[in-house]
This record gives C-alpha cells, sequence and structure tokens, in this order.
C-alpha cells in the first residue's frame, strides 16, 4: 500500500465540524378551558307592609288571602273598612349562569449557563480536544510510518 493512499484514507476519516451555539427558544402555549354551568337557585321576594282604610255604609265584611286581611265594620251608620298585606316571603326560582374559566399556560425554556471550571486545560488536552482522540492516534501512526519507512530506505541504500 502506497503512503498517499493511506495518508488520503486518514484524512477521510478525520472530519470538519463547526462550534454551533445552542440559541435559547421560548415556546408559550395557552389553553383555555371554559365552562358554562347552570344552576336554578330559589330567591325569596319580601312584600312591603301595605295599609289601606275606606269608609262607607255598607254592612260588614271580612277577606282574607295568603297576602292580605281585608275586614269591614260598621258603626255608627259608617263602613270602616281596613285592607292589611301580610309580611311574607315568597319563593321565586332564578335561573343564574356561573362560567368557569381556566387557563393553562405551557412554557418550554431552553436556556444556556456558563459555567466555570476549576482551572484552565494544558495545551495536550485542548489539542486532544480539537482534533480529537482517534484522529489524534491516526497523525500518529502516519506519523510512525512516514519515519519507520525514511529510516528503512536510509538501511537499503547503505547496503
Amino acid at each position: 500500500m502506497k503512503p498517499s493512499t493511506f495518508l488520503a484514507f486518514a484524512l477521510l476519516l478525520s472530519a470538519c465540524g463547526t462550534v454551533r451555539p445552542v440559541l435559547e427558544q421560548d415556546s408559550t402555549k395557552v389553553e383555555v378551558k371554559t365552562v358554562v354551568e347552570r344552576v336554578v337557585d330559589t330567591a325569596y321576594v319580601e312584600l312591603p307592609v301595605i295599609v289601606e282604610k275606606v269608609a262607607t255604609l255598607d254592612t260588614t265584611s271580612l277577606l282574607e288571602n295568603k297576602y292580605a286581611k281585608s275586614e269591614a265594620v260598621v258603626s255608627g251608620g259608617i263602613l270602616h273598612h281596613s285592607l292589611e298585606t301580610k309580611p311574607v316571603k315568597e319563593p321565586v326560582q332564578v335561573e343564574t349562569k356561573i362560567v368557569y374559566r381556566d387557563s393553562i399556560v405551557f412554557r418550554d425554556r431552553i436556556q444556556t449557563q456558563t459555567v466555570e471550571v476549576e482551572k484552565k486545560l494544558s495545551g495536550w488536552q485542548q489539542a486532544k480536544l480539537r482534533v480529537g482522540g482517534f484522529c489524534f492516534f491516526l497523525i500518529i501512526l502516519i506519523g510512525l510510518y512516514f519515519i519507520l519507512s525514511f529510516i528503512y530506505n536510509l538501511n537499503l541504500k547503505k547496503l
């Protein structure tokens, strides 16, 4: 195998790459849930107390119902008539609409942080990180191959 093909093969195995910074992204999604509930409730209406009186030349009478009491009395030839409402709380059904709104916020955040290290890397460690362990090993093997082939060629020429 020729040294140039071995060198070309080693160069094909080593790849170039760039450092890509991670961009900070913020995606927000809001989900709103609305529930409408109708509730039938009972309210009480209070009737006001009203007193009315009338005088006529008629006979005695008494009227009474759930809301009022009417009484007529004749005295001295004059009819006295009174109407009183009773204090009653009347139940009335009222339909109320209750709206429940609930919103959920989904937020995805990617944050970058700079972390300080305790000590700096040595030159050897920086070179190994830049070139990579495998590629660095291939470069050393290629160098040894050239050195050994050069020494082997020198030994052949001396004979």
